[in-house]
């Protein structure tokens, strides 16, 4: 290997590749210089200039010399005629001394003329005068016997002594006509040489800067062609066009070359096939070969084109055009086309089945959009027209419609309920949506499909024998109308058939095939998969229902309180776990209740039946409504903890987990017009005016229930609520829906709440008919309640003193009140509690001491001290002397109990009005009611 060459074979100092010749730097083949063909076109250029040059200065040297020669002797022959001929020299010849009369004459002459020499000789030849004297006497050389004998004139090149020179000879004639001598001149060759030399440079000069020239021109040719070949040498250009022959004729791709004049200048083969072109077709008009008129606007409008499909003759052909100089007006233009007549019904068919794969992804997506049975079947309908079929229907058993189990013999059935029909156009024979449809008789294509369960394709309804004597008039209505072709499968769930869908064609003129058969097996499918989750959503939708109505107070206790109106709507999308109530409360006072449980379904409606037992627990406690709320919410808290003890604990709190519900709690008095109200993370009441004018109290929030509240514990805001006012209160289902979010809702519901005159029913129609949504999300509880205030003569009220001999005059008014109010029949009862529980106050209570007496439905008596200890009722023996108050206040009241305020405690007892005529009940029984006072609790 040469030292000088890397292991790659590049020379090491050139940096070219030993191999291939191309410069590692320039990335240029260094061999293809006189191999290419613009190589070998600059040499043979520059070669013929040079030999072109140097031949054409060879020339113009020869020619130089000849002209040269030739002007010595014209030169020299007029110099020796004119001195031949000159007057005296005949004369100067015949003298005794010739040379004396000519030398000087001769050399005078001879430097006017510019020649070399001027010799007059002697008729034998003998020199006269001549330029070198030291020539005078001796005898001129050569043959001049011409001149001498001849008496002719001639010009010759002499070569000999003295000199080379080209001479002419003339001879001197007397007049006699003797010749009397001869007359010499002529230039010496050396001196036409030298002449002749110096005109050589010129020619040298001048075919030098022809030779430059020549050479560039030749350069920039051969760069131009090196640029246009790419550096090809000849063998490759050679190589080349054969290949671009072979090819250009092999390819199964026709191709058309257009001048700028729209002349057609070539045509492979496969273009000739294509498009019938004779062989005589190049140099026409692109107009006179036949073309379709579309492939002729094509080529001559001179814009590109891609794959455009044009007609030639059967066939349809994918044609592209683009112009062979892009950007140049006169450019020509190169068409390439393709058959694609068997491509386009390959493609048709792909086009067919993509777009029954978009209509398959269309279906997963348009279908199942709701949870209801009869949308779920009309989204089915609609999503088959009309891209599938131009009408179709879907039945579905009566079960199946009631969210119920389908029976499992539902494939052979023989009748189903119409549920959903679309079509390209309204006027349609096919039954109603409502209708029953039947299939009693065996060979219909329905009960076919049913015993087969799959798809059944009836291509010629005319034909369907079964199916017409089915219903015979509707089967002629279908034809008379144009059904031709029907595709019936059934709608299969697990292995159970929920119905099925018949698809029709009428306008469209090909018939159901053996194709169509998967496609509407696989539609089918996965509408069943939809309507079997609607069905049991449906079923599990009524349960809820049911159990969360049974739940929910199905009548309002009777009160004074307020009049009170409700609305509750469960949601669409499932039952959630919103709950109200109403709540009678000792002292005429009611509470108003609204909750809400996060989640939807059962376990949601379940949950709500727990807290709503809680709350009517909680509020026999007769506490304030944030205990309750933090009774309430450490019950919650409790069941959650439990629900997380075992193995499975984390999803049961997911799924069965109480945290997250909310609840408002009011307690309005009819007697003060207060209202107390605390939130467990639910939202406030509105308050409506009498005057319509709407707010929304601001109160603390609170944490929803469940969530513990450590540090924070609920709290309570005091409404002062006017008579006729109303108290609105809700969950968030009514406010927040689908592009409304809570502060549109609450506005919204401000300005339909600000109508004064109307009833709680009336309040809440229209509310209901502002803020419901078509589908709401959530459910809805509402509840309007118009509040009341008792009347001031119904109530009365005395301050006791801690003595027990005030116990008898505060009886003893009680009893005229009671009078006045025309409860005469229970005097003697409402004395007896009274005594009871007044000397119970003073004896072991704190001051203050007070006794109302409310007249409402029933006779409430109030016995309110400063003392927080708690009676509790004991049962006395026969020898005890006290301890049977509180025992006779049970048995003589109708409810009673006690109910601790921010200071002290308050022991109430309710009785029932009885007729006037009826005996005192307890005239019988307790003689002395003076002797009660002396009793122990």
């Amino acid at each position: 290997m040469n030292a000088r060459a890397g292991r790659d074979g590049r020379d090491a100092k050139t940096g070219r590749d030993g191999r291939t010749g191309r410069d590692a730097k320039t990335g240029r083949d260094s061999r293809t210089g006189l191999r290419s063909v613009a190589g070998q076109v600059f040499a043979l250029e520059a070669l013929i200039a040079l030999l072109v040059i140097v031949a054409a200065v060879f020339i113009t040297f020869q020619q130089a010399r000849q002209d040269t020669e030739q002007d010595a002797r014209i030169r020299s022959l007029a110099v020796a005629e004119s001195v031949a001929r000159a007057p005296g020299i005949a004369e100067a010849l015949t003298s005794p001394d010739p040379t004396a009369e000519l030398q000087k004459r001769a050399e005078e002459i001879r430097l006017a003329t510019r020649i070399d020499f001027v010799a007059v000789l002697s008729p034998d030849g003998v020199r006269y005068t001549d330029s070198d004297t030291s020539l005078i006497g001796t005898k001129a050389t050569g043959d001049l016997s011409r001149a001498a004998v001849d008496g002719n004139s001639f010009t010759e090149v002499f070569r000999g002594a003295p000199n080379d020179a080209v001479r002419a000879v003339v001879p001197v004639v007397d007049d006699q006509g003797r010749i009397v001598g001869m007359v010499s001149s002529g230039i010496e060759v050396e001196n036409i040489a030298q002449s002749v030399q110096g005109r050589l440079l010129v020619l040298a000069a001048a075919g030098t800067g022809a030779l430059v020239l020549a050479v560039g021109g030749a350069a920039l040719v051969s760069r131009r062609l090196r640029r246009q070949t790419h550096g090809l040498g000849p063998a490759e250009m050679t190589r080349m066009k054969e290949h671009h022959e072979a090819v250009l004729h092999a390819v199964r791709e026709g191709v058309l070359i257009v001048g700028p004049d729209h002349r057609l200048l070539l045509a492979n083969d496969e273009a000739r096939r294509l498009l019938g072109l004779s062989a005589d077709a190049e140099r026409r008009h692109v107009s006179e070969l036949g073309l379709d008129p579309r492939t002729v606007e094509l080529l001559t409008s001179g814009r590109a084109a891609t794959d455009e499909v044009h007609r030639a003759g059967d066939r349809l052909l994918a044609v592209s055009v683009r112009p062979t100089l892009p950007g140049n007006d006169e450019s020509g233009s190169v068409m390439t086309m393709r058959d694609t007549t068997e491509l386009a019904a390959v493609t048709g068919r792909a086009a067919v089945a993509r777009g029954r794969l978009q209509l398959l992804y269309e279906a997963g997506v348009r279908i199942g959009t709701t949870l209801e049975v009869v949308r779920t079947a009309e989204e089915l309908a609609e999503v088959a027209v009309p891209r599938f079929a131009d009408f179709a229907t879907v039945e579905l058993l009566e079960p199946v419609l009631r969210g119920e189990e389908p029976p499992e013999d539902a494939a052979t059935t023989t009748e189903m309920r119409r549920t959903a029909l679309s079509g390209l156009r309204p006027d349609q024979p096919l039954q109603p949506v409502g209708d029953t449809i039947r299939f009693d008789v065996p060979s219909t294509p329905m009960a076919t499909a049913l015993r087969a369960g799959h798809a059944m394709a009836q291509a010629e309804l005319a034909s369907a024998e079964g199916w017409r004597a089915q219903d015979p008039e509707g089967a002629a209505q279908a034809l008379a109308y144009g059904m031709h072709s029907l595709l019936t499968v059934p709608l299969l769930a697990r292995g159970v058939v929920l119905g099925m869908a018949n698809f029709w064609r009428a306008d469209t003129p090909e018939p159901f095939g053996e194709e169509d058969l998967s496609f509407a097996e696989e539609l089918a499918a996965r509408a069943a998969v939809a309507i079997d989750n609607a069905r049991r959503f449906t079923r599990e939708h009524a349960m809820a229902v049911t159990l969360q109505r049974s739940l929910l107070p199905r009548a309002l206790p009777e009160q004074s309180a307020v009049d009170v109106a409700y609305r509750y709507l469960p949601a669409k999308a499932g039952v959630g776990g919103d709950w109200f109530d109403v709540i009678p409360l000792p002292g005429a006072r009611v509470a108003l209740v609204v909750g809400d449980v996060v989640g939807h379904g059962l376990h949601a409606a379940a949950t709500m039946g727990r807290l709503r037992t809680a709350v009517h627990n909680f509020s026999t406690l007769d506490v304030p409504p944030d205990e309750l709320l933090g009774h309430l919410d450490e019950l919650t808290a409790r069941i959650d903890h439990r629900e997380m003890e075992g193995p499975d604990a984390e999803g049961r709190r997911r799924d069965e987990g109480i945290t997250g519900a909310t609840c408002l709690y009011a307690i309005y008095d009819p007697a003060s017009g207060r209202c107390t109200v605390a939130s467990a993370g639910h939202p406030g009441p509105a308050l409506v005016g009498l005057d319509g004018q709407v707010t929304f109290p601001e109160l603390a929030p609170g944490l929803p229930l469940g969530l513990g509240l450590g540090d924070v514990p609920f709290e309570t805001a005091e409404l002062w609520l006017p008579e006729g006012s109303k108290l609105v209160l809700f969950t968030d289902g009514l406010l927040e829906d689908r592009g409304r979010d809570l502060d549109t809702g609450l506005a919204l519901l401000g300005s339909t709440l600000a109508r004064p005159d109307r009833t709680p029913e009336q309040t809440c129609a229209d509310v209901l008919a502002t803020l419901l949504s078509p589908s709401p999300r959530d459910d809805i509880a509402l509840l309007v309640a118009r509040t009341r205030l008792l009347d001031r003569e119904r109530i009365a009220e005395w301050e006791v003193t801690r003595d027990p001999s005030a116990v008898s005059p505060v009886r003893n008014a009680a009893a005229a009140k009671l009078s006045e109010w025309g409860l005469d029949g229970l005097a003697f009862t409402a004395e007896l509690i009274l005594s009871e529980l007044i000397t119970n106050a003073v004896r072991y209570g704190a001051d203050p001491v007070r006794v109302r007496l409310l007249h409402d439905r029933t006779l409430i008596c109030e016995v309110s001290d400063g003392s927080s200890t708690s009676p509790h009722l004991r049962h006395a023996t026969t020898t005890d002397e006290g301890g049977r108050g509180l025992y006779l206040v049970a048995q003589y009241a109708e409810r009673w109990g006690t109910r601790y305020g921010r200071r002290g405690k308050t022991i109430w007892a309710e009785l029932r009005a009885v007729d006037a005529d009826a005996e005192p009940l307890a005239a019988t029984v307790v003689p002395d009611l003076d002797a009660l006072e002396d009793l122990a609790w």
